[in-house]
């Protein structure tokens, strides 16, 4: 039997940073975002060979082992597949090892800033779900797909990216102490989803950038009571709520004048958020006319959004195409991680 998997990944529109530990749980956070046609894809195959064999495709990486119970992460080479096997096999208490051949791709590249290893480890997840049939709600996969990369694997991050992925759609996100998280989907009537994908300009900057150095900042900056970082971050979560309200109301124009806004109080959250590309890409985009725009994610490279009249559209892309970097076409999807078997 073959088993199939994808979930999407999202556009963090606002909140972003406070969903992470120890800002969430000790002054709680909110984010908005929403889920795109761009996926984390994963294929098991049942096998008879005695072997565990992972494909990352796209990266170009393959590991062939023997069957175990448990794989080693330690050597950081495809840690993410190796981590929610080892999460599966004792949370369900799986005392046979598994064969199987795994492959597994992305529509976008690591380091892009729309949560791709968070949506990989849902997609991974997902997948042995299908197949061994593991009883998990929506709220289960999430958490248990936090639980490996945060914890399991000890990589640092917030928890906006594995609801996100798991559920779909617009979501406004609640992160309180304990890991305790409320998704309230929005029901985005259909003519602003529409103006709002027309209005948006995703723009891939060509730097893939790890987020880790960053979140390590914006932790340390909490933990201090940077009292200029830690107010930035409130006056994103501020927005969030604000921003949601707008987007329920169509205001579109408004919406995309508080992107800026939100931007201008990320940089204050840690020193390597933006750099002199960005600043350069934000300023070519503001002077071409947009109304404003943001990072989606950590932070220092990825993909940045931008939302201007939809009339200007082609020419802000061609102006941020000029500079280097890519425009990506791409729509908004409501639908969450799915996994089928063939």
């Amino acid at each position: 039997m073959i088993y199939r998997s994808k979930a999407p990944l999202r556009l963090g529109l606002a909140g972003g940073g406070t969903d992470v530990s120890p800002y969430s749980d000790i002054y709680g956070g909110a984010v908005l975002n929403a889920t795109i046609d761009k996926y984390a894809h994963c294929t098991i195959q049942e096998t008879d060979n005695g072997k565990i064999e992972l494909h990352a495709s796209d990266l170009k990486q393959s590991l062939s082992l023997p069957s175990s119970s448990r794989l080693e992460v330690e050597d950081g080479i495809l840690s993410l597949h190796k981590g929610v096997y080892n999460r599966v096999m004792s949370q369900f208490k799986i005392d046979k090892p598994l064969s199987f051949k795994m492959t597994t791709s992305c529509d976008v590249p690591p380091g892009s800033g729309l949560g791709t290893s968070s949506t990989m480890v849902v997609a991974i997840l997902r997948a042995f779900a299908e197949w061994l049939r593991l009883p998990l709600g929506d709220y289960d996969m999430a958490y248990l797909a936090y639980q490996i990369e945060r914890v399991d694997l000890g990589l640092r991050g917030g928890k906006q990216d594995q609801y996100a992925a798991t559920f779909g759609g617009f979501n406004f996100m609640e992160f309180y102490e304990n890991d305790r998280v409320i998704v309230n989907p929005l029901r985005v009537k259909p003519w602003i989803v529409n103006e709002m994908e027309a209005s948006l300009v995703l723009y891939y900057t060509g730097v893939s950038r790890s987020s880790d150095k960053i979140i390590a900042e914006q932790q340390d900056n909490t933990r201090k009571k940077d009292e200029n970082a830690v107010e930035a971050m409130h006056r994103i979560k501020e927005s969030s709520y604000l921003m949601k309200n707008l987007i329920l109301k169509g205001e579109i124009v408004k919406f995309a004048e508080m992107l800026g806004r939100e931007w201008e109080n990320k940089k204050r959250m840690a020193r390597l958020i933006s750099n002199e590309k960005i600043d350069h890409i934000y300023d070519t985009a503001m002077k071409t006319g947009a109304y404003g725009g943001k990072i989606s994610g950590a932070g220092g490279g990825g993909f940045m959004l931008f939302m201007i009249d939809p009339t200007k559209k082609v020419e802000l892309a061609g102006e941020l195409n000029s500079i280097g970097g890519d425009v990506v076409d791409f729509h908004f999807r409501e639908t969450g991680c799915e996994g089928w078997k063939l």
